[in-house]
């Protein structure tokens, strides 16, 4: 298979702009900050990720499955079951290390100071999935080169598996509506933006719930589902107790924050900035 950069690139345009034309359309919760400025900083923060892991890591996961399938490294590689099954298989394994991985980064505090980038935006919608900062990216690339030598992940799953990860990151985030219904029946199979939307509350309960990105069952199976905020949706206060500043949405800001110490005890379990 030839490099999948470009269907991958593809895919993250068509999935972003449909998910950024429902919340347009079809809004779930009114923002409360300039979008502009969100998507400008959010957006210089996928950029110079970007950069950083072409320059830092010279593979991708891509690239380590085709290493491992031509010498054989990792289970599946050595063991003979059909392809489809391992297909199947291994993009439900990486759906798992993702949700155990994502779990840890709530869990060791160092971890938690990388990952809190994420939660620390004011309001949730499609280009939350994307951010994220750099050492947590070039962490989790390592990561998944780790997962995907040691199963011996076939090439083309990997590209499957990117692509659903980044198009449900961006699905599950999204700031638009879905009818109850449908969301209840979605739910019980893949994440959906109401299901995630409780992972992002500023009640830390909340916080430390709802881990999965692509399949729920795994916050079913872990005991770690919530189903609905504790103020409701429309009322729900998006963030961090500790990082409640505007500015603090500024690209320099958010590379910084995991260094800077801030007053509120992340372990608070209040429900409102101050």
């Amino acid at each position: 298979m030839q490099d999948p950069s470009q269907l991958r690139l593809l895919c993250f345009v068509a999935v972003f702009s449909l998910c950024a034309l429902w919340e347009y359309c079809l809004p779930r919760k009114d923002l409360t900050q300039k979008k502009w400025y969100r998507w400008s900083n959010n957006f210089a923060l996928v950029a110079l990720n970007s950069v950083l892991i072409a320059v830092l890591i010279p593979i991708a996961a891509f690239q380590a499955a085709i290493i491992a399938s031509e010498h054989g490294w990792g289970l599946f590689n050595l063991v003979s079951i059909p392809f489809e099954f391992s297909l199947i298989l291994c993009v439900i394994l990486l759906d798992l290390a993702i949700y155990l991985q994502h779990l840890i980064f709530h869990r060791i505090p160092w971890l938690w100071r990388l990952h809190r980038v994420h939660h620390a935006d004011l309001d949730i919608d499609v280009t939350t999935g994307t951010r994220f900062h750099p050492i947590e990216m070039i962490l989790s690339m390592l990561i998944k080169i780790a997962i995907v030598i040691s199963l011996g992940v076939p090439p083309i799953a990997v590209v499957i598996f990117e692509i659903l990860l980044n198009a449900s990151a961006m699905f599950n985030h999204s700031n638009g509506k879905l009818p109850l219904k449908l969301d209840a029946l979605l739910r019980k199979v893949i994440v959906t933006p109401d299901m995630h939307r409780v992972h992002h509350s500023i009640i830390v309960k909340e916080t430390h719930s709802n881990f999965g990105f692509f399949l729920s069952i795994w916050d079913v199976i872990f005991h770690t589902y919530k189903a609905q905020p504790k103020l409701g949706h429309d009322s729900v206060i998006i963030g961090v107790p500790e990082i409640t500043e505007g500015n603090e949405q500024r690209l320099d800001k958010m590379l910084l924050q995991p260094f800077n110490k801030f007053d509120t005890d992340t372990k608070s379990n209040s429900s409102t900035r101050k």
